[in-house]
């Protein structure tokens, strides 16, 4: 999908939310969905980064983005439903969820994997993006075409040895995008589908690769056409679908 090269206003119109959207790929994603004309609802941890990214974005002139802190390990089922609510009733629908949040955790053999980590990987990784994509479910169900698009990785396809939760989690992942493609296929207009972005210089990787040298990688803004693919309507139809970036 390198090859794809969206039009100047793919999203215009559009609200799109992107979770973990201070660092990496997600924020990579929001400024380029911003780009291209989308409103996007800045979801992370740390406000300060939200905000950073917000002046960004409106600094170049982009559509006025919305920020939501949220701490993904510890929201309730009530902080969730008190967005989706008010997602409808500021905007009337969401075009574009983009699952990007995940941590790491240790890289340890299972039989040594300590077990408030593995919970913590599993609650911000698995559980959130279940939550979070039940409570929005109404909101992009409202919208003439949707996209629901979970950030994946390769040992979320094949297991590797002391990747641990975070393999996991991502195979959990891929599970929780076929089940809700397949729902909603002959129900509604969402569609469903993952990305492996593969190796990328973000924080993450450097924590999984420490001895890796960061410039020999592709940068998060590489690795943005199949995002813009995926959340425009150039794909419409398309769903389901595990996909590498």
């Amino acid at each position: 999908m390198e090859q794809y090269v969206a039009p100047p206003e793919l999203l215009k119109g559009k609200t799109i939310l992107v979770t973990g959207a201070g660092d990496g790929i997600g924020k990579a994603a929001a400024l380029s969905f911003a780009k291209h004309g989308a409103t996007v609802i800045l979801l992370g941890r740390t406000t300060s980064k939200l905000e950073a990214l917000y002046d960004e974005i409106t600094g170049a002139g982009y559509p006025e983005p919305i920020i939501h802190p949220m701490d993904l390990q510890y929201a309730s089922e009530e902080d969730y439903k008190v967005l989706g609510t008010s997602i409808v009733e500021q905007f009337d629908c969401l075009d574009g969820l983009l699952h990007n949040a995940a941590v790491l955790g240790p890289r340890a053999p299972i039989e040594f994997y300590p077990h408030e980590a593995w919970m913590k990987v599993m609650q911000i990784n698995v559980n959130a993006a279940y939550a979070l994509s039940r409570a929005l479910l109404p909101a992009l169900q409202a919208a003439p075409s949707a996209s629901v698009v979970f950030t994946s990785s390769s040992v979320g396809r094949k297991g590797r040895a002391y990747w641990g939760a975070y393999s996991v989690s991502k195979f959990a992942v891929e599970g929780l995008m076929q089940v809700l493609a397949d729902e909603l296929r002959q129900t509604s207009k969402v569609r469903v589908n993952s990305i492996d972005p593969g190796a990328t210089r973000t924080s993450m990787r450097k924590d999984a690769y420490p001895a890796e040298n960061p410039e020999s990688l592709p940068s998060p803004e590489d690795k943005l056409p199949l995002y813009l693919y995926l959340m425009g309507d150039d794909s419409a139809g398309i769903t389901g679908e595990a996909l590498k970036a």
